[in-house]
């Protein structure tokens, strides 16, 4: 990262698990994004009915490009999918979709975690983008002890770990509202509710990484600020 020191061995467990978890939802996407669900439904029309269903049917359903960068724009109440999820009918595809709809469901009643997340979301951003130069210029600045630049970088650097752990109750609550729903309402049944599961479970691993790795960042900027002490 800035520089080498023997608190690298600490981001070795989260890059890895980082590392499996991509290698996992790539893995889930490709094998059910091919299997198609028996209600014969697309993942934009599972998007509106979960919608609809949830009393936010004024949320709109677009298609934006890429891959799995489906998303729920809670400043523009816009949900987002991309073009392998919003015309796709397999089930990978409703079980995203339906994760998506469950953010929307998530900002329209109100759920306390995500209303947090978004809150501190400017300052997470604003801190993930300056956390580390201002720590490095307050290491190389003071040699002989810790440096008021490298606290304000490790205080920016909390705000976006924070972020990250408010991003697990958000994401895991998402997909337990989507597999309820796919459930309840006949849409996913048996093998494939337990497909959508796994599809649901890897994307969430990523997150779980994510943080993992923040919080070992974080860990090892306060290590360094104590050797100079």
């Amino acid at each position: 990262m800035f520089f080498w020191d023997y608190t690298y061995f600490l981001i070795i467990p989260p890059l890895l698990l980082a590392l499996y978890a991509q290698a996992r939802v790539r893995g889930t996407y490709a094998k059910y994004s091919k299997l198609g669900a028996s209600s014969g439904i697309s993942g934009a029309q599972m998007a509106k009915e979960i919608l609809n269903l949830g009393g936010a049917g004024q949320v709109p359903v677009e298609e934006t490009p890429g891959q799995l960068n489906d998303h729920y724009d809670p400043r523009k109440k816009v949900l987002r999918l991309s073009a392998g999820v919003y015309e796709s009918k397999s089930i990978a595809a409703l079980g995203i979709a339906a994760h998506e709809a469950g953010h929307a469901l998530q900002h329209h009643t109100g759920y306390a975690p995500l209303h947090l997340r978004n809150g501190i979301y400017p300052v997470a951003s604003f801190g993930s983008t300056l956390a580390f130069p201002i720590f490095l210029v307050g290491f190389f600045m003071s040699q002989k002890g810790p440096s008021i630049l490298m606290d304000i970088g490790i205080l920016l650097f909390a705000g976006a770990v924070l972020f990250s752990v408010l991003t697990l109750p958000v994401e895991f609550d998402a997909s337990k509202r989507a597999m309820a729903l796919l459930g309840e309402r006949g849409y996913l049944r048996g093998q494939e509710l337990d497909g959508a599961r796994r599809v649901l479970s890897a994307a969430a691993l990523t997150y779980v990484a994510s943080t993992a790795m923040a919080a070992m960042q974080l860990l090892r900027m306060f290590l360094i600020r104590q050797s100079r002490d």
